[in-house]
């Protein structure tokens, strides 16, 4: 399956997933949406005893408890989820893309243009939550996509035939800014192609596009050998989306990103 789609190809059967903040979801939404909270629901970041040191901003949560929040969410195997935030993505729509698919769930798609390209066509927009008939727990009890941890890293940053790619801003890889994280900077070794890069005009780049970008990105670095982060293994997903639609698989996910790395130097 394509995992980007846009509005008009959204079928009547999909589950919404809204990947924006609370606040956002709860000042109007697309009708039937769920709220997916990246702090709550997309990670485990409020969990009491949370430290951004071992994990990064947003670690993944169990994966038994993110089975169980698919199952309220109404999400069976064969339900088609189609997923949006307001940030073209980045924020936390592939997020939730990327996490559906490594609890093996194949029917999950990201809306291109986000939330303004559904406003945009017409989708109607309410402020009542739905009532969901909750299903059991997702059949699921690991991880099934690649991640690497931050000890993994330090061993494959230098390797030549290994890349570890930043996702972020050029000014905050260069170090010229950190809003966020304690430290300036980036990982020894890493190189760096914003996620936006993946956009044009707000919409993805074509497949085509895309496929250039990233075999030019990779050279003779393998797909499987690729190591993807941001900041907090949020944006990081948004890459990992546009590979997948570029047609390249097996690149792996630094969770902790930046802001674990950052807090162990």
């Amino acid at each position: 399956m394509y995992p980007i789609i846009s509005p008009s190809a959204i079928p009547a059967d999909a589950v919404l997933l809204d990947a924006r903040p609370p606040d956002a979801y709860a000042a109007g939404h697309l009708r039937g949406a769920r709220n997916a909270d990246v702090d709550r629901q997309l990670s485990s970041a409020r969990d009491a005893g949370a430290d951004p040191r071992n994990g990064g901003r947003h670690p993944l949560p169990p994966i038994e408890r993110f089975g169980a929040q698919l199952g309220a969410w109404g999400i069976a195997p064969s339900t088609t989820v189609v997923v949006y935030d307001d940030q073209a993505g980045a924020n936390a729509a592939a997020r939730a893309w990327w996490m559906l698919r490594a609890a093996g769930h194949e029917n999950v798609v990201v809306l291109d243009g986000g939330y303004q390209a559904a406003v945009a066509a017409g989708m109607e927009v309410t402020t009542d939550v739905p009532e969901v008939a909750a299903l059991p727990p997702y059949p699921v009890t690991e991880w099934q996509r690649g991640t690497v941890s931050r000890a993994e890293v330090d061993q494959l940053r230098l390797a030549e035939d290994w890349k570890v790619l930043d996702v972020r801003s050029a000014p905050r890889f260069r170090g010229e800014t950190e809003p966020i994280d304690p430290i300036a900077g980036h990982i020894d070794g890493a190189v760096n192609l914003p996620y936006t890069e993946n956009l044009s005009d707000g919409r993805f780049k074509s497949k085509e596009e895309l496929r250039g970008q990233y075999d030019q990105l990779l050279g003779d670095v393998k797909p499987d050998h690729l190591v993807v982060h941001c900041g907090s293994g949020v944006t990081a997903c948004h890459t990992l989306l546009a590979l997948e639609a570029a047609g390249i698989e097996g690149a792996k996910l630094y969770v902790g990103s930046w802001s674990e790395w950052c807090r162990n130097r």
